[in-house]
């Protein structure tokens, strides 16, 4: 086993993970949907929506590969299309405009009224989005099947998952702590990292084409 393509492929997934779902940006937008909750209640809200959004991921991981190969469509052909998806993602996050991919003010109103917001929208769209659950198939696709890979794909998908947990758990103590242009920046400066690793991702499927 090659121990360099396995750290190049931990890398890769922890980066692109990390921005995807965006655990910095997680904590204001939790504050607003469960910010006047009793503290035991969002804790538990932050670990269903983190269990959740994690079963979701693995079977996107897991069975998006056959499924692709059922409707016909090629592993080239999706890492172009989530490059795309991811780049529209980034460019949002650049110029701070409303993600589409998260919910929209109707929605986040809805959200703040429901009894339990852990299902939707934190696990779904928040942590696990069109881009969270497009990369794990295009990283797991980069594994060719090898167990090992793909498990480490799994790990550190789950580590950034884990940091997401904690995010929501600290999201008051996070918020204060930064400011909203300490977050701001973040996720403007992880915008930038998300629109070259979307780049990539397209050169890749296209390379894929051509060769």
């Amino acid at each position: 086993m090659n121990v360099s393509a396995l750290s190049s492929l931990a890398l890769q997934t922890f980066l692109t993970m990390l921005v995807v779902m965006d655990p910095i940006g997680l904590a204001p937008l939790y504050i607003g949907l469960a910010g006047g909750r009793p503290t035991a209640e969002r804790r538990a809200i932050a670990l269903k929506a983190s269990l959740v959004a994690g079963g979701i991921i693995l079977v996107f991981g897991l069975l998006g590969k056959p499924l692709l190969d059922h409707l016909g469509i090629s592993l080239d052909a999706f890492r172009v299309a989530g490059g795309i998806l991811l780049f529209l993602i980034a460019l949002d996050m650049v110029f701070g405009r409303a993600n589409a991919s998260r919910e929209s003010p109707d929605e986040e109103q809805h959200a703040q009224e429901r009894p339990d917001i852990s299902v939707f929208p934190l696990a779904i769209p928040l942590i696990a989005g069109p881009g969270t659950l497009a990369s794990i198939m295009i990283l797991a696709g980069g594994a060719h099947g090898n167990p090992l890979l793909l498990g480490g794909v799994f790990v550190v998908t789950a580590a950034v998952l884990l940091l997401c947990y904690l995010a929501l758990r600290v999201s008051s103590h996070l918020a204060r702590v930064m400011g909203e242009s300490g977050i701001h920046v973040i996720t403007r400066v992880l915008g930038v990292l998300l629109a070259a690793l979307a780049v990539q991702y397209v050169a890749d499927g296209v390379r894929g084409f051509l060769g």
